[in-house]
């Protein structure tokens, strides 16, 4: 071990140089002068990616070395997080980046097939000092070794240990495979299956860190989106990529995808499942359409003495001709308003010259010697038309036919009207149309995201007075810069004594107006991870999307947008599905956007979650005719399932005193109360009175000692013991309440616990009496 310590220290030493120089470049790269726009740009852009590796640098400090591999060769290479060379030893590579090849057989090396390697060696360290080695001998004899677990003592160590309410990393125990699946190509997409416990999320995570590695320069650019269920779930696994010193990647959930919007309202789950459906793309286009009006009576204005009016066949074939170029509805309005105006503008020097021939003899009019009389030439029009653009009841009379909409307009107006809806959406049941009533100003929901960008990708933005002032602006900036440049040469010095001041040079002799105007133009300082935040139309270069299976079909159309190169990475297991409008299958899923042109990949091995959990949970999934498949778990604590049963009076009082108990159980883990979501504010106030810093729902703080929570918020996490509360109102309370059941049941990594009122599932009946080791009953 003592070989091991100088080897680390000296990794730490030249971890601590890297960063030191890294820092003194970022430094003078901010000091250097600038000589316009460009060079501000490359500068900032320098900065930035001084400032990332920096942070990769500093990420290293924990664990930095993990392993080390023993050629038979007699090759050594030390595993960790990052790469370093030596460069006083001719750039000589002592420690190679996990992610490298060269480091796989640290994960991948059996006794069946070493590929080479002799010994693999697990380093464990607390800050910089060693704390310990486990060496693994890749003999033939290996082979007896029938979980194929890699680095065993160290894996079962890391799943051993308190939950923290925080994920971490899995760099130092990755499986066999696990490590396949890490390093599959970028292209296309690759669907990953596992049931609970198998590390769905973990190898997610480490997939984006090593695609960020092998794909640097472009997936920092684009960056990586990370989809996670919902912000409790994204805060517990948010420091995993920050560990492993990524960056470039945007953590969100579909609520959050489009910028502007707080989609924090709730609705009910039948609501949200009718938006979560394909057919409401159909909708909103159709709500679309119906802005666009032709009316049977045609228009109708008054402008200035006269009233005009253009009949329905005029209003039609401009709504045609508007549409029939296939532009967004708001970058199609000037082409319909042009059209309605010009046959106004025409109608208007119609009846005008009607109403001057009117009085005038027909033989001044078309006498044999007579010319035609024309009162309005070309011009004359244009100048009526750009009276009607300008009078308001003109304008608000064509905005009734073809209004200019936002998104959230359009969607408040159509959820405002039964008659609307039930023109946009006649293949909805008048039922399913009153679910999507609602009053404006009420709170945009998650559901309504993918509406919003629906909407918002049919109706185009037109942006052409914005671009007119931006670019008058620019303008303006190159004439401020011309006079100044005006006013230095007007200054210059004239003396012809004065030599040395004419050897000076001035901005006059350095710049043009346009140079000098681009150095006082905004620099957007952003990363590109900030910039993607704030831009709907961001195209990522990868997409990562955990427990995929409970999005909306309306959510995959907005996911797809985000990513048209279609490289992704899905997680996530079908018998878990808890959403009404989440996946049966991932064909079913992914058919529509890449045919069958996707991969799948499962995991099948459950590191997490202990045996005798495991087969209680699988009992239950596989009694509700789930598409169970369960994984093998290989972990076992000797502590069996219990469950306890009290009067419905007695529940929150029961409870309350069963957490002080159970809490006092796990010490320094972490206990979660998992309970029907119609009962969670009422018994998370009954838990949290008993034990103060309780966390509750979706503002739960997962650091603390015990959390309540409902299935879907406890969806990914993982705790040291888990009591679930009702586990028949759970099944009976969403239509999916027994994939709930089974997710809530396979959430605890050492301790399980059923609190009831009510007849349980059968598996869970034959569960025996807390504090009993052999499940009695059984």
């Amino acid at each position: 071990m003592e070989k091991e310590q100088r080897r680390v220290t000296r990794l730490h030493h030249l971890l601590d140089a890297l960063r030191d120089r890294e820092a003194d470049r970022l430094k003078r790269t901010l000091s250097q002068a600038t000589g316009g726009h460009q060079a501000l740009l490359e500068r900032d852009v320098t900065a930035n990616r001084l400032r990332e590796r920096i942070t990769r640098l500093d990420a290293a400090e924990n664990g930095l070395c993990f392993g080390r591999l023993d050629l038979e060769d007699g090759e050594r290479r030390y595993v960790g997080r990052l790469g370093i060379l030596d460069e006083e030893a001719d750039h000589e590579p002592v420690l190679i980046d996990w992610r490298a090849p060269a480091a796989r057989p640290f994960y991948t090396a059996t006794g069946i097939s070493p590929q080479g390697v002799r010994r693999r060696r697990h380093i464990r360290t607390s800050g910089r000092t060693v704390t310990g080695v486990q060496d693994e001998l890749l003999a033939p004899d290996a082979a007896a070794d029938t979980e194929g677990l890699t680095g065993e003592a160290a894996l079962l160590a890391a799943l051993d240990a308190d939950r923290t309410g925080r994920m971490s990393d899995i760099v130092e125990t990755i499986q066999a495979e696990q490590d396949r699946i890490i390093r599959a190509p970028r292209a296309g997409v690759l669907v990953v299956q596992g049931g609970p416990g198998t590390g769905k999320t973990a190898v997610a995570l480490h997939r984006a860190a090593y695609l960020l590695y092998t794909h640097r320069e472009r997936l920092e650019r684009s960056v990586v989106l990370l989809v996670g269920p919902n912000p409790l779930f994204l805060r517990y696994v948010g420091e995993v990529l920050p560990s492993l010193g990524e960056t470039s990647v945007l953590p969100t959930t579909v609520a959050d995808l489009y910028p502007g919007v707080v989609a924090d309202g709730a609705e009910p789950a039948g609501t949200a499942e009718i938006k979560g459906r394909a057919i409401m793309a159909e909708v909103v286009a159709a709500a679309v359409r119906d802005r666009q009006r032709a009316p049977d009576d045609g228009l109708e204005i008054v402008h200035g003495r006269e009233t005009v009016r253009i009949g329905p066949d005029v209003c039609r074939r401009a709504r045609d001709r508007a549409r029939a170029g296939g532009l967004p509805h708001n970058r199609a309005r000037p082409v319909f308003v042009g059209l309605v105006i010009d046959a106004l503008a025409r109608r208007i020097a119609e009846q005008v010259t009607a109403s001057v021939l009117d009085g005038v003899p027909v033989e001044a009019i078309d006498g044999p010697e007579a010319e035609p009389l024309v009162l309005f030439e070309e011009d004359d029009i244009e100048g009526i038309r750009r009276e009607l653009r300008e009078d308001p009841e003109v304008c608000a009379a064509i905005d009734e036919l073809w209004p200019p909409l936002t998104p959230r307009r359009l969607l408040t107006d159509l959820y405002a009207s039964p008659e609307r809806l039930a023109s946009a959406a006649p293949d909805l049941t008048p039922a399913e149309r009153a679910l999507l009533l609602r009053a404006p100003g009420s709170p945009w929901t998650p559901a309504d995201v993918p509406l919003l960008d629906e909407a918002a990708e049919l109706l185009g933005e037109d942006d052409r007075a914005a671009r007119e002032a931006a670019e008058a602006e620019h303008r303006d900036r190159v004439a401020l810069a011309q006079e100044a440049l005006d006013v230095s040469y007007g200054s210059r010095s004239t003396d012809a004594e004065s030599e040395e001041e004419a050897e000076i040079l001035a901005a006059h002799d350095l710049l043009d107006a346009r140079r000098l105007a681009e150095r006082h133009e905004e620099t957007d300082h952003r990363t590109p991870a900030e910039r993607a935040a704030a831009d709907r139309t961001w195209a990522f270069g990868h997409v990562v999307v955990d427990e995929a299976q409970e999005l909306s079909a309306m959510d995959w159309r907005l996911l797809m947008r985000r990513c048209p190169n279609r490289s992704m990475t899905l997680v996530g297991d079908i018998a878990q599905t808890g959403s009404p409008a989440g996946a049966s299958s991932w064909r079913e899923v992914l058919a529509p956007y890449v045919g069958d042109r996707w991969r799948l990949e499962r995991l099948e091995v459950n590191y997490r979650t202990p045996a005798e959990i495991a087969e209680i949970a699988a009992e239950v999934s596989a009694a509700s005719g789930a598409p169970c498949d369960p994984p093998r778990a290989v972990r076992s604590t000797g502590t069996r399932p219990w469950r306890t049963r009290v009067a419905p009076d007695d529940l929150p009082v029961a409870l309350a005193a069963l957490v002080v108990e159970e809490a006092a159980e796990v010490g320094e883990g972490r206990l979660a109360v998992i309970v029907p979501s119609a009962r969670l504010e009422e018994l998370g106030r009954a838990v949290a009175a008993a034990v103060p810093g309780t966390g509750v729902g979706r503002d739960a703080r997962l650091e603390a000692s015990v959390v309540v929570l409902d299935a879907a918020r406890a969806k990914g996490l993982e705790f040291d013991s888990v009591v679930v509360v009702e586990p028949e109102r759970v099944v009976a309370g969403a239509p999916r309440g027994a994939n709930d059941l089974y997710v809530a049941l396979t959430r605890a990594t050492r301790r399980l616990g059923v609190l009831h009122t009510g007849e349980p599932p059968a598996a869970l009946a034959r569960l025996g009496p807390r504090g009993t080791d052999a499940g009695a009953g059984r």
